[in-house]
């Protein structure tokens, strides 16, 4: 259940990234409320996995969600570059927070 939660804390770490993103095209009270949402209930999910999961390895997983779901979120919603580079990068962060999984 913990890794689970660290997961979704992740993607709603992504999720309140692009709200910020949002924020700066369309100032609201409805992008502002997604946006606390978003981030409140990440780190209210990153503190509940991390009773269970080390933390260097719970943050960085974390941390490597929010980036390469982020990264995702600008490519498919606001037409950020898609160059192969970027892509390389992007699955090395995976990697790396595979690893991570693999030797805690």
């Amino acid at each position: 259940m913990a890794w689970f939660s660290l997961i979704l804390a992740g993607l709603l770490e992504a999720y309140g990234v692009a709200m910020i993103n949002q924020l700066n095209i369309k100032r609201n009270w409805q992008t502002i409320t997604l946006l606390i949402f978003g981030f409140g209930s990440s780190l209210m999910l990153l503190s509940y996995s991390l009773r269970y999961i080390p933390m260097g390895t719970g943050y960085a997983i974390w941390t490597g969600i929010g980036v390469v779901g982020g990264t995702f979120v600008g490519m498919i919603f606001y037409g950020e570059s898609k160059d192969w580079k970027r892509l390389v990068f992007i699955g090395m962060v995976l990697c790396a927070a595979i690893g991570l999984k693999l030797v805690s």
